[in-house]
Order: structure tokens, then sequence, then C-alpha cells
């Protein structure tokens, strides 16, 4: 009889694709052919399925591992316990085959349909039946290896257990002592440090840096870096702090005299103003996104003041680099008498270059141009300032509304003919009046022992820079 097997432990082998399943039989059924295990166990897995049910046609081999009920009954006729018999069962060996229910009887035929398993889900189960299709190919090119489910590969096997158990987040929580960790860290960072009085542990607080800062410990900076003999009266200071005192124009004077006769010509001095200037100036007008070579149609204009001296000869030779980046450049020069050589010598390097050159007022552009670079005024002679061309070219600048660039501006106590945005200062600043322009500072590459030679400590305040924005201190 079938009921005779309930109760016993037996183990099914439905091949490499199904596995191995482990449990007790909870019920035989002759017409169907199934057999249903409780408790079932999946390769040594615990299943989430309190009952799986198989086909006669699925198993391959049944073993039964402990006989209950009539099996391990002792016979009367013995009168003895006889113990439990491991019986196997498998297509290829029949042995004890008569010891095995009806269930069993078809297992010897050879699959050729679909392989069903049939699971019984409990109450609290979220499906009644699931069914798991028997697949003939192997995937992933693992031959042999058994095909799992779509989760049972993404989540692992025990995908169904526990899920109607709510996490208890309050009752988690309360577990984690925050100020326990806290005094651990704290605790942690201080190891290896003397004992301090509390009050004073309180009153230290950690040191935080940013990203570009640097976290190990140096030599402290020191922002007076320059020292000169004689004040010019105002001093500023870089972005990054460093002061940098203003000399008065003599000590200035003597300066380029004394770094001319070491060798820094006047020559090479004009070329390095010449490029320092109109690199800031290029920066000015937009840089590269200005500049570039599919916006030709919109080149900047840039007008030159010069005058026939120095400051003249350093406008002209910014305004010949801005000619060579392909900037429109204006330069006006009035026809003197006579004009330095310095002046002269740019003067030809620039006709060089095709751009425009006026010598009146009235040539000039009436529309606004993009920029104006002053280089009217000049250090010793004030007097300039009383011409007619000074004061014509004076106006025009005024009204044409384009912002200014002065370039190594004289000292003057009255209020500047020309109101420039920015002023450039050449090596060491000017006491320069107090206006609204901004002032930077150019490095003109005079050697640090020159500096010295007329007595000024000496520490390049530029950094990776040529030219660099200098505040009021």
């Amino acid at each position: 009889m079938a009921t005779d097997w309930l109760g016993s432990v037996v183990s099914i082998n439905c091949g490499l694709t199904l596995g191995v399943y482990q449990g007790e039989v909870s019920s035989v059924d002759h017409v169907s052919q199934t057999i249903s295990l409780r408790q079932p166990y999946h390769n040594g897995m615990k299943c989430p399925v309190p009952e799986v049910t198989f086909s006669a046609m699925d198993i391959k081999e049944l073993k039964f591992l402990d006989f209950q009920n009539s099996v391990n009954k002792p016979s009367s006729d013995q009168g003895a316990a006889t113990e439990p018999r491991s019986l196997s069962v498998g297509r290829r060996g029949q042995s004890d085959r008569s010891a095995l229910p009806q269930v069993t009887s078809s297992s010897s035929h050879a699959c050729s349909g679909p392989v069903t398993i049939l699971r019984r889900a409990s109450s609290n189960s979220r499906g009644s039946t699931q069914a798991v299709p028997k697949k003939n190919s192997v995937r992933n090119g693992g031959a042999g290896l058994p095909l799992r489910s779509k989760n049972d590969e993404c989540f692992g096997e025990r995908t169904d257990e526990d899920l109607d158990t709510d996490f208890d987040f309050e009752g988690n929580l309360a577990l984690f002592d925050k100020a326990a960790v806290f005094s651990q860290i704290d605790g942690t960072r201080s190891h290896g440090s003397r004992a301090q009085h509390p009050s004073t542990q309180a009153e230290q607080k950690p040191l935080s840096y940013r990203h570009d800062e640097n976290i190990l410990e140096g030599k402290p900076i020191i922002y007076r870096q320059i020292r000169v003999p004689q004040l010019g009266g105002k001093e500023y200071c870089t972005d990054s702090g460093l002061v940098v005192p203003s000399i008065p124009y003599e000590l200035h004077k003597r300066l380029l005299a004394v770094a001319e006769r070491l060798g820094l010509s006047l020559e090479r001095r004009l070329e390095t103003i010449g490029v320092c200037s109109s690199q800031m100036a290029l920066t000015l007008l937009g840089g590269p996104n200005r500049l570039t070579p599919k916006n030709n149609h919109q080149r900047p204009t840039v007008v030159l003041l010069c005058g026939p001296h120095i400051q003249g000869a350093q406008g002209i030779s910014c305004g010949r680099h801005l000619a060579n980046h392909e900037v429109e450049v204006i330069l006006f020069l009035p026809n003197f008498v006579k004009m330095q050589e310095s002046v002269t010598s740019e003067v030809n390097l620039y006709g060089r270059t095709s751009s425009k050159q006026v010598a009146s007022v009235q040539d000039l552009p009436a529309s606004p141009v993009d920029l104006v670079i002053n280089c009217l005024d000049c250090h010793e002679n004030p007097l300039l300032k009383e011409q007619s061309w000074y004061q014509s070219a004076a106006d025009w600048a005024n009204q044409n509304r384009a912002p200014v660039l002065s370039i190594d501006p004289p000292v003057s106590e009255q209020h500047p003919t020309i109101e420039a945005k920015w002023t450039l200062s050449l090596g060491l600043p000017l006491p320069l009046p107090n206006t609204d322009s901004r002032v930077y500072l150019c490095d003109i590459g005079i050697p640090k022992l020159v500096f010295q030679e007329v007595g000024i400590s000496y520490h390049s305040p530029f950094g990776c820079k040529f030219v660099i924005p200098l505040h009021a201190a």
C-alpha cells in the first residue's frame, strides 16, 4: 500500500538540471504518478516552500534514507527490530524494485517531455502553485551545471524566506550608541598625545583644510618679503597676501639705471614691457573667447595714444605685439620735430606690421573701440599736458567711452586727465594717486642682485605669472 511509505525520509535525484531533493514522504498518488515531500531540502539547502511534488517522469533515482510505519516495525515472526534498510532505485539498476511504491514503476521510462515540479505553497506564501520548466540548453557554456531561475541567480536561492517579516528600523537604531562611537573616534585621534585638561580639550578644535591647502607643516609664511630703504608712502598686497611697497620715482629711476648698466638695456626692457602689456591687453579683450579663427569678422580694435618719450615707445612696442596677434591697432603719434631714438626704432618696427598710424585726432575712429592704451604721459616732462595735441587726444579718449589701460603713468597729485580703468606699473609700483583704477604690476626682468645693489631686499611676488594684480593694503 502507498500509505505504508508515508513518513519515510527519501532522497530523489532529478538529474543535473533539477538537482537532488531530500524530505519526508507526505503523499503518494497512483493515478497521477506523483510523490510529495514534506519540509524538503534542495541540494543541501532548505527549500522556501513547505512541500514539493514530483512526477515519476522526473525521477532518475530514489533512495530511502529512513523507513517509517510498517517498514520499521518489527515482524512477529522475527521477534526483533530490523535495521532500517537503504534501498536505491535507478534507471540503470533495477535492484529492490519490488520494495518501492507504485509511483516509481514508470521511473525506468525515458523522459521525453518537459520536466515539471509542482510546489504546494502554504497559506502565507505569495502564490499557490509555481512551475519550474526544464530547459534543455546550457547557459553560458556551463555544460553539466544546473540552471537556476532569475531570482536565484541575482539574489541567491532563499529569496522568498522571511519576506513577510518587517525590519524593525527603530529597534535597530536604538542599538547604535552615537555618543560612545564618537567618544571612541575622539580617543583614537588623541591616542599617543599627552593628557590635557578637559577645559583645554574643549577649547582646542581640529584644524580643517581646503582641498588646495598643504596639510604638511612647514615654515611660517613671511608676507613682507620686500623691504625698501625709502618708502613711497603706499603699500599694496597681492592675491596671496604678500606685501609690495611703493617706491618714489627717484629710487625707481636709479633702479632702472643700475639694471641698464649691468646689461638690461633699454631695448630689452621695451621688448619685455611690450610682451607683458600686450598679454594683459589680450586678456582684457576677451582672450581665447574673442581671438579665435572662427571670429575673424569681429576682430577687436585698439587705439594707442603715444607721446615722443620712453613711455610712448613702450606703448608702440605693445601695439606691435597686438598687431602680431591679429588685433586691429591704430597708433596715434603726432609729427614731432624731435623724438627719442627709442621711439623712432619702435615706429620703424611697428610700420612693418601693416597696421594703421595717424598723426591727427580727426583720423581716429568716431565710434567706440574695444580698448584705449594711454601712453601720453611722461615722468620727466609734466608740461606736456598743456599742449594742444595732448588735450585733443585726452578729449577724444574721454568721449569715446572705451575702457582705458594706462601703462607706467607718472606720479601726480592732480586728478589724471584720462581716467584709466586699469593701470600697469613696472618692477615696483609708484605711489599712484587714489583713483578707481585697478593697479597691476609687471615683471620687467630685473635680477634680484640689481635690487640689492640699490638697497632693496627683494623676493619676487609674481609666482608663475608676469603680470599680477595689486590691492591697497
